[in-house]
């Protein structure tokens, strides 16, 4: 390059799995297909309903046309109808909601809104890169709070208020947790709430896996008090298959959304209209379509307790989300070491959980995005060549 890069790239690499998935790409180039259960990308096809609504708003004199940035009425009325009929909360689908051009850039909005130099983030360890990243970007400083197997998986709140918090204006909690699949109560979040008014702390719920294996969905904005000092993001990557899509919104009292709206209209023009149909159409649907996509991922998620039990891994049944989440024998002294001789030598990818910080160092992740055939040769291949490699030596 003839220029430099800004001060602001720091010390930010490239996304983990952008670099992994360019090595496994190298080596399905030379050989054997790499089977690759780190990415939570949905292999299941959107509701056919939403397909047709894409098809049908295509044809719109309109569609090709740049959008409203705060998004169509009718997507903002769709997510306000979905939030009061699933999780029992009341919005203002004219000032309360802005729809994203997916949750991870609503991250990065809201990190660029509300952070600056000077600023602190709290931020989960293990937990979602894009946290450290967006916070980082906008010259603000992470801290990172520890969550931990014993303590559920959960922010230790007591822990947390003996600590200097002068400088702290966010903290991003996330569940169902990614990756670990813990779950929240309403009791925990009406305590961090508590806690997020006492220390003036804008609390960023990131909300993605809501209606994957979890019985009790819960929104934090359910909550009282929580829209002085919360805002949420959602996200149809997840729930309705439409990752690639990349709809999402941000929901909180107007203050806060208009301040991302100021950030937000300076980065795009819009979202293509038969995409918000579309999801407008997904969010009117009702719980026959979690209930079938959630069989499926229920048996997914069986095949994948098998292939941990071969790898005498450790984890726990009751997860929610996208992924299982398992602690790796105590005999393996270098985990993601591990990883990698598994994926060269039975050309079989699993996360490993260092990538969501050093409380995920012992830890692995698979995600639940691949036919169940796909799990099985998986097993087979880890079975024949990896631990009876392994038990030979």
């Amino acid at each position: 390059m003839i220029i430099s890069t800004s001060s602001r790239l720091g010390e930010v690499k490239p996304y983990y799995f952008a670099t992994k998935l360019a090595e496994i790409a190298e080596m399905n180039r030379s050989g054997e297909q790499v089977i690759n259960m780190g990415i939570g990308s949905p292999d299941l096809a959107p509701p056919p309903e939403v397909m047709n609504e894409l098809i049908r708003a295509s044809t719109l004199p309109r569609a090709n046309q740049y959008q409203s940035y705060r998004g169509l009425p009718e997507l903002r009325s769709a997510f306000a109808n979905h939030y009061h009929r699933h999780l029992g909360v009341d919005i203002d689908a004219n000032k309360e909601i802005l729809p994203l051009i997916g949750s991870k850039e609503g991250i990065m909005h809201i990190a660029m809104t509300f952070l600056e130099a000077g600023d602190e983030a709290l931020i989960p360890n293990p937990g979602y890169p894009s946290y450290r990243v967006t916070t980082e970007l906008a010259g603000a400083t992470p801290v990172y709070y520890e969550l931990s197997e014993e303590g559920g998986w959960l922010p230790d709140i007591d822990a947390l208020v003996q600590t200097d918090l002068s400088r702290v204006k966010i903290m991003w909690i996330n569940y169902p947790n990614m990756p670990t699949g813990a779950r929240a109560s309403r009791e925990f979040f009406g305590h961090l709430i508590e806690f997020a008014r006492k220390n003036e702390i804008l609390i960023c719920h990131d909300n993605p896996y809501n209606y994957i294996l979890n019985d009790q969905p819960l929104s934090l904005l359910s909550l009282p008090g929580s829209m002085e000092c919360c805002i949420e993001l959602c996200s149809l990557s997840k729930a309705y298959n439409m990752a690639g899509w990349r709809v999402g919104a941000v929901l909180g009292s107007q203050g806060y959304i208009d301040a991302i709206m100021r950030f937000k209209s300076n980065m795009d023009s819009g979202m293509y209209l038969p995409v918000q149909m579309a999801a407008a159409k997904a969010l009117d649907l009702n719980d026959d379509w979690f209930e079938e996509i959630n069989a499926i991922y229920r048996e997914r998620r069986n095949e994948v307790y098998k292939i941990f039990d071969l790898l005498d891994c450790t984890y726990k049944r009751d997860g929610a989300g996208l992924f299982v989440w398992a602690k790796a024998p105590d005999y393996i002294a270098d985990v993601p070491s591990w990883v990698d001789e598994m994926l060269h030598v039975s050309r079989t990818f699993i996360t490993p959980g260092f990538i969501f910080g050093d409380r995920g160092e012992r830890y692995l992740r698979i995600a639940l995005c691949s036919p169940i055939e796909v799990y099985r040769e998986a097993f087979s291949r880890l079975e024949t060549r990896f631990v009876k490699s392994i038990a030979e030596v």
